[in-house]
This record gives C-alpha cells, structure tokens and sequence, in this order.
C-alpha cells in the first residue's frame, strides 16, 4: 500500500507552527506496513486542497491519501468541501467510524466533518487536525485500510459471508 500524508494548516504552511499530526499520521501508515511515498503540507485554502489531492489521485501509483486539519467548524476550516469537489464517490461509512470512535474519547469529535471517498484508484480519508485524533482514528482505520485499498484496486472483491454492498 501506498500512502501520501497531506497535512492541511495555514500555519504549518507558513512555518509559524511545527506540523505535529502529519508526522503521526505517516509513522502510523508505515506501522500498518504502507509505504508513505509523500509527505505535503498545504494552507487551509480550499483551491491548493483540492489541486494536491487531485494531482496525487491522479498519479496512479498512490493508493490511500490521508489528510490531517481543517476538518473542523472554524471559518477555514475547507477540507471536507475540497475532498467533496475532487472524489467520485464518498465512503461515508468510514468517516462514521472515525467520528464514532472518537467519540468514545471525547464528545468534541462529533466536530469533525471530515470525509472519506474515492478518486480513481485511490482512496482518500480527511483525519482531524490534532497529532491525538489522528493516532487515536489510525487506530480505527487499521482494520479497514488494507481491505477497503485492495478493493478500490480491483483485487479481493470476494467477501465470503460477508456483504458490504
């Protein structure tokens, strides 16, 4: 599995504050065994969102994006409606469970907006901006990851008992 790490923070972007969840966020992707092959930070300007996400969508050789920021309800807080302007379809069952797990930690997760969908081959999931949501929802995702990428690739399409629709 190949990963990209899109860290999404005005002041990350301008060097004003050290980005501590992407670095979270690529540790925990590389303990699942993925290959984080880039690594971004970008403003929390819906435009430069939407251009990385689909710029490496649209490579062909990264197989799950992951966002860290700008999740949440302050007034830039984008990356939701970016992720929404590239994908081809959402996977909201997988932002249901970030959001419900996280919940069990904290109440304040239900804040987060973030989504899950898909673009080509290549399936791209918006994490909160927090270096502990995003271990805490890495958590979540590492029983989901490796089977929801094989399927967006084509491979594993079997299920046995199991119908996922």
């Amino acid at each position: 599995m190949r990963a990209a790490v899109i860290t999404v923070s005005d002041k990350g972007y301008s060097g004003e504050r050290e980005d501590r969840s992407g670095p979270v966020l690529a540790d925990a992707l590389s303990d699942m065994g993925a290959d984080v092959v880039e690594r971004r930070i970008v403003p929390d300007a819906p435009e430069q969102i939407r251009a990385v996400l689909a710029e490496l969508a649209d490579r062909g050789d990264i197989d799950v994006i992951t966002t860290t920021g700008g999740t949440g309800i302050a007034p830039r807080d984008r990356t939701p409606e970016a992720t929404r302007a590239v994908i081809d379809y959402e996977v909201p069952g997988i932002a249901e469970a970030l959001r419900f797990e996280g919940f069990r930690k904290t109440p304040l997760a239900v804040i987060s907006r973030g989504v899950a969908g898909v673009r080509g081959r290549c399936l791209i999931v918006n994490l909160p901006g927090s270096a502990k949501a995003v271990a805490e929802g890495m958590e979540t995702l590492r029983a989901i990851l490796p089977h929801a990428v094989k399927m967006v690739r084509g491979e594993d399409l079997e299920h046995g008992e199991h119908r996922h629709g």
